[in-house]
């Protein structure tokens, strides 16, 4: 984008404009890029490897946000981080819906679309923890449980810089976005652009190259704390079933936390997990006092402009080769007790 361009886009009412560099990608990997970027609190990456032996299309890093939207305890938050690195509250909520706090937010921004084929561009980036389904089926779901982690309910970063790896065509592009409102404003952005082309440049630290084993402090054997006893937890699945008979719900999921001590660096937990599980849906998030790390296999749910995608694993088998096949095995999920639950 040019800088005319840019400038015209004020005109058309955005307050909020990407402006990218691209590079070629060849020489770096996702985590290299990472490690370069955005190390540190309030970053993320999101990776992908298809079919558990080639890596997905896109990989996106997510530098460190200044921005973000934060529920807790009854509280929906409008937080900056300053220069400083303390946190000033430009906005809050008590006892709002956390959900519409940030459907509101997004209404107040007026972003002009990156390229097609970026596929991603930042935005709101995060979670919504367990207990926001609140906020969902609030007349089923009065009242709130224990705080047992001290975490917020929901936490999305305003990512409004980031680094979108092509691997398919081996191009890296460096998006920052910038407000065409503002005096001096694309001047900025590709100062900015320049600085993180540096980054890259430079060569990461040696400690960064080990391993992570190596990078792991020694640690015997640790006992696995559970939110579970034994007992508790056949008594909460006996529970469960007298509510499905009772026509109460249909199907239910326990789960039980355990947790353990860990004191290696967390970046060292994801590295160990995508090298273990190399799946299609990883993620690295350093919300700065936490940090939530997984590998999934299937895809919750995607809205890419009008189209939705719905992909469960659970109730579904691979088609058959013939339509034999197929008959049989929809016969097969018919007759499961547990999919017929």
């Amino acid at each position: 984008m040019t800088e005319p361009d840019f400038l015209k886009l004020a005109s058309q009412g955005f307050t909020r404009a990407p402006v990218i560099a691209e590079a070629r990608a060849d020489l770096y990997t996702p985590l290299a890029v990472y490690l370069k970027l955005a190390h540190g609190p309030h970053s993320y990456l999101l990776e992908s490897v298809v079919g558990g032996e080639r890596f997905g299309r896109y990989s996106f890093i997510g530098l460190a946000c200044a921005e973000r939207l934060e529920a807790r305890n009854g509280v929906v938050r409008r937080l900056l981080r300053d220069a400083r690195g303390s946190d000033v509250c430009l906005e809050r909520a008590e006892g709002a819906d956390p959900f519409e706090f940030a459907r509101a937010w997004l209404k107040r921004q007026q972003v002009a679309p990156v390229p097609a084929e970026l596929r991603f561009g930042g935005g709101l980036v995060g979670y919504f923890g367990y207990e926001t389904v609140r906020h969902v089926e609030p007349r089923a779901l009065q009242g709130s449980k224990p705080d047992a982690l001290g975490t917020p309910d929901m936490l999305l970063l305003v990512s409004d810089e980031l680094a979108v790896v092509d691997n398919l065509r081996g191009k890296l592009y460096l998006v920052v976005y910038a407000d065409p409102r503002e005096p001096g404003a694309y001047r900025a952005a590709r100062d900015r652009l320049e600085q993180l082309r540096a980054r890259l440049a430079a060569p990461l630290p040696e400690a960064m190259l080990l391993a992570p084993a190596a990078q792991a402090p020694a640690m015997g054997p640790a006992p696995v704390t559970r939110s579970f006893t034994e007992e508790q937890f056949l008594g909460a699945v006996r529970r469960a079933k007298e509510y499905v008979h009772a026509g109460d719900c249909m199907q239910v999921q326990i789960s039980q936390r355990s947790s353990r001590p860990f004191a290696a660096p967390p970046l060292e937990l994801y590295r160990a997990l995508r090298g273990l599980n190399p799946s299609p849906y990883m993620f690295y998030f350093d919300f700065g006092d936490h940090h939530v790390i997984g590998a999934s296999p299937e895809i919750m749910v995607r809205l890419a402009g009008e189209t939705i995608t719905l992909r469960p694993i659970a109730g579904t088998r691979p088609r058959g080769a013939t339509p034999e096949d197929d008959a049989r095995i929809a016969d097969e999920l018919l007759a499961d007790p547990k999919e017929r639950a």
